[in-house]
Parts: structure tokens; sequence; C-alpha cells
């Protein structure tokens, strides 16, 4: 006996998937620590020298990197990404779709590989 599956798409944005409140916000956050994270992996660095790099205490990466970053701000974890000696830009351009359907544009992060 087989069972059927329901298989959903995904937006992309899990947070958005699972109806969590400011999912766009939440989604940013975690591909920028998921950024730090392999940064700091990359460069063999324990969480005690990634938080001193950062300016955080160990505890606070153990957090960070399980995922419990609400308390940071986009600006801070941007910070923390300059301090991985990364350059973070910030550009606007018209969204294309949003003239024709009203939707607001959207925010993408992109790392790029040294």
């Amino acid at each position: 006996m087989t069972r059927r599956m329901k298989v959903e798409i995904s937006s992309g944005n899990v947070f958005a998937d699972l109806g969590l409140p400011d999912a766009e916000t939440h989604f940013l956050k975690a591909q920028i620590v998921s950024e730090i994270y392999r940064l700091a992996t990359e460069r063999g660095l324990t969480q005690r020298a990634a938080g001193a790099r950062m300016g955080i205490s160990q505890p606070e990466v153990s957090r960070l990197f399980k995922g419990n970053f609400r308390e940071y701000s986009i600006e801070r974890l941007m910070g923390f990404l300059t301090t991985f000696d990364r350059d973070v830009e910030i550009v606007v351009r018209p969204h294309k779709r949003s003239r024709k359907t009203g939707k607001a544009g959207k925010i993408v992060f992109t790392p790029v590989a040294a």
C-alpha cells in the first residue's frame, strides 16, 4: 500500500511558508548569519575568536549560529560581515514587476566568493 504525500512548493522563504511575522526580515538575517558562519568556519575560527572579531562574547556567537538572532538588527549583522573583511553594498534599482502588479520590491542577499 502506498500513501500519497502532499507536496507544497516553497516560496523560497521558509519563514514566509510557515506564516511567521516579519518573514522577509528574518530570512535576510538568516542569510547574513549563514555567511558569517561560513566565513568563520572557512577561517577555522573558534566561536571565541569569531566573537572577539565581531565584538561579542562566545555565548552570543553560539546563540547567533544556532539561529537566535532576532535581537540583532540587519545593520549590526552587516557590521559583523565587515569585520570579516567584507564590503557590504546596498544597491537600489527599480523593481521590474512592481509597476505592472503594484507589488513592493524585494531585498536580495547575494554573497560573492572571495
